[in-house]
């Protein structure tokens, strides 16, 4: 090992230098970050639309189990969050980035090396020409420590830092987006278990009537048209059925997949009960009863500055500031760069004299470098930095937009789907007033039996479109949930990622 003998005031003057180097790396070359002027209005629009009081309570603070309070759906819920996929890929994610910052972070800190070797070589130019030199040595090495002047490094672990986060927001974008999925999933097995348990109910009552209408036919009393409407209403309600069992199974099947196993009975949508007394007014309020496991309401007249709390968001910000950040080392490289090479520690003759007879040695050697001529490669890398970060700034306006976009559709659509799902309602029940008169005309004899059918058939498209909107009236709810933000809870939340410093406002 290489060792110079220096007086000590020569050192004191290393020592001196390698502080204010360090003082100095203080400064820092990054822009001062300012979040982008939201291109939204203030408000939503919510004319004709119920304002919850307070602006506070916003749904993104709520638990996801304050809102989905079914039992069946919070294990559904649960269990997706412990098994699917997609959000196991996002914490992988996660964990590869966090690793990666540690591994940028770990820059800013001299790596030391214990040294231990032994050098033999014959010399060529110094007497006695035949012998070897032979120089052991043990001890401590600083190799190649950049001392962080212009803060090249701490910009670079600065935006390692943002890009973590941003993937800690990209995972929690995952879990709301799930935590909705299977909402839907499970509303939707619910609609499709009570479409098929109607279609079943309508197919045994109308083969009922329709072996009456064979009966009369074989017997003279009824004509060939009335008979074929009948078996035309038994084979709409069997095909009726056959859909029905379609969706269910494609449902489950879809529900499966998102919570990452098969998904056991008891944690299924109940299997509905309808009225055994046929088709009637009795089975419009079972309908109704049967369709809501309870979601709760959601506030909406919220300011459109929660959107700033939505993780998508909070992701391209994130970037934003990564991108922010690497200006300031895109900048740093145009000034010199230094960087220290050390080592200390005993050397002898031999690695067995190493400990009982050896001396004391050091070295240390700085390199200063100062770019010259690059043929313009530092300002292109510098202007491509900048590029890059107004493209994260679009980026995020748009994001906010975006995000805007989908609660202003999710009020709309609630507002909206509410107003059919009511109006479906009252047209089931003038429906099944009408099936019922109808049957009274019909056994009077004042009604023909093409009455009564039509009317038969009226009733069961009235049903399955009141089952069909009160579904999308569920669902619709559950997008403005997860338009807003909602289903994050901090407790929730990964604590892996680290306590990163923020990117540094001040310009040196």
């Amino acid at each position: 090992m290489k060792h110079f003998s220096r007086p000590c005031s020569s050192a004191l003057r290393v020592a001196t230098v390698t502080a204010l180097a360090l003082a100095v790396g203080a400064c820092s070359l990054i822009p001062r970050y300012e979040r982008p002027d939201a291109p939204l209005p203030a408000q939503w629009d919510t004319a004709g639309q119920a304002t919850a009081p307070g602006h506070s309570a916003w749904v993104a603070e709520r638990p996801w189990r304050e809102v989905f309070t079914d039992p069946r759906l919070q294990g559904l819920i649960q269990q997706a969050l412990e098994n699917n996929r997609d959000l196991r890929v996002a914490v992988l994610n996660i964990e590869n980035l966090e690793a990666l910052y540690r591994v940028q972070r770990a820059e800013r800190f001299p790596t030391l090396n214990a040294v231990v070797g032994q050098t033999r070589q014959k010399p060529s130019n110094t007497p006695p020409y035949d012998g070897i030199a032979s120089v052991a040595s043990a001890g401590i090495n600083i190799s190649a420590f950049e001392l962080d002047l212009f803060g090249r490094v701490r910009s670079l672990t600065a935006a390692a830092a943002a890009q973590l986060l941003a993937t800690e927001q990209a995972r929690r974008t995952v879990h709301i987006a799930l935590v909705a999925s299977v909402a839907n999933g499970y509303y939707s097995v619910w609609s499709d278990r009570l479409q098929l348990a109607l279609a079943e109910q309508t197919l045994r009552a109308r083969q009922s009537s329709f072996d009456l209408l064979q009966l009369k036919f074989d017997n003279g009393v009824l004509n060939e048209l009335e008979l074929r409407s009948g078996q035309s209403l038994v084979e709409g309600a069997r095909i009726s059925r056959a859909q029905a069992r379609r969706q269910l199974g494609q449902s489950i099947n879809a529900l499966n997949l998102l919570v990452g196993e098969t998904v056991s009975a008891d944690r299924l949508p109940p299997e509905p009960i309808l009225s055994t007394e046929g088709e009637g007014e009795s089975q419009v309020a079972d309908i109704r009863a049967s369709l809501w496991p309870g979601l709760a309401d959601l506030p909406v007249g919220l300011p459109s500055d929660v959107l700033l709390h939505r993780p998508d968001i909070a992701q391209a910000e994130q970037l934003l500031i990564a991108a922010n950040a690497n200006i300031g080392a895109a900048r740093a490289a145009f000034f010199p760069r230094l960087s220290l090479t050390a080592s200390g520690g005993v050397v002898s003759g031999s690695l067995d004299e190493l400990v009982s007879d050896s001396t004391g040695a050091w070295s240390i050697a700085p390199q200063l470098v100062l770019p010259i001529f690059d043929a313009g490669r530092n300002s292109a890398l510098l202007a491509s930095s900048k590029v890059r970060r107004e493209i994260a700034a679009v980026q995020y306006e748009q994001a906010l937009q975006t995000a805007f976009r989908e609660v202003a559709d999710a009020l709309v659509a609630r507002s909206t789907y509410a107003e059919q799902a009511s109006a479906q309602q009252a047209q089931t029940e003038a429906e099944a007033v009408r099936m019922k008169l109808a049957t009274l005309r019909y056994q009077s004899g004042v009604a023909s039996q093409l009455d009564l059918l039509d009317a038969q058939r009226g009733l069961f498209a009235s049903q399955q479109a009141f089952i069909g909107a009160q579904l999308a009236r569920q669902q619709s709810s559950v997008a403005l949930y997860r338009a807003l933000g909602g289903g994050w809870v901090s407790g929730e939340a990964s604590a892996r990622v680290p306590a990163a410093s923020p990117a540094p406002h001040a310009q040196p």
